[in-house]
């Protein structure tokens, strides 16, 4: 079966609204908004961020009419989103994607990893970015960067050293005798995997995107 985006016209009211969000304009791929409401639709940001391309550039006649009803008239618009949300079997993952084939990968990158509340895939992928930048010696508490970034993440400085003491056993040209939690080690390895021997400039601006889902 044909993979789908998900998409459906209504939900234009939704991405005029987070689009009106001050401040107004496209918002970032990874910003919290535009995550939070991806999760919402069980649809990728990355679908989300194109449709907010075309919604400013009026590239439809019926994204130019909707322009024209809601963008003006806040409250209008609120009852619409509203009116949409109360929709039967809206945000029912199990009713509305029933039959479809369903790519929920991005929805993994964004929840707590087994054993650990507390960090995320895209929590691991900034933090293998960070690993990248230091030498293993430097992978402490201490360091400016580590706990620059354990702030940003709101975590404690000794979680991202766990993270990337983790990678160090990951890494195959060091060998640690750091003994990694299994279920930890386990999500490292995956996100490794899919950066680690990659083209380094693919991980860089992946993490550089991903931070702005921790900006305020």
């Amino acid at each position: 079966m044909t993979k789908k985006t998900g998409w459906d016209d209504s939900y234009w009211l939704l991405l005029m609204q987070l689009y009106l969000k001050k401040p107004v304009g496209v918002k970032p791929l990874y910003s919290r908004g535009m995550v939070n409401l991806a999760l919402e639709l069980h649809i990728e940001p990355k679908v989300l961020y194109a449709q907010m391309i075309r919604m400013r550039q009026l590239d439809t006649p019926r994204i130019e009419r909707l322009w024209n009803t809601y963008a003006k008239s806040p409250q209008k618009l609120r009852k619409g989103v509203q009116l949409l949300r109360k929709m039967q079997g809206f945000n029912n993952a199990d009713l509305f994607y029933e039959g479809v084939d369903v790519q929920a990968s991005f929805e993994k990158d964004f929840m707590p990893i087994e054993g650990h509340p507390t960090l995320t895939p895209i929590m691991l992928t900034i933090i293998l970015d960070l690993y990248f930048r230091l030498t293993p010696n430097t992978m402490v508490k201490e360091t400016p960067e580590v706990a620059q970034l354990a702030r940003k993440m709101k975590v404690t400085p000794e979680t991202v050293v766990n993270v990337l003491l983790t990678y160090q056993v990951c890494d195959p040209y060091l060998r640690p005798r750091f003994q990694a939690d299994e279920k930890l080690l386990t999500a490292c390895t995956a996100i490794w995997q899919r950066y680690g021997n990659d083209n380094p400039d693919r991980l860089v601006a992946a993490a550089s995107m991903m931070m702005d889902y921790f900006k305020k």
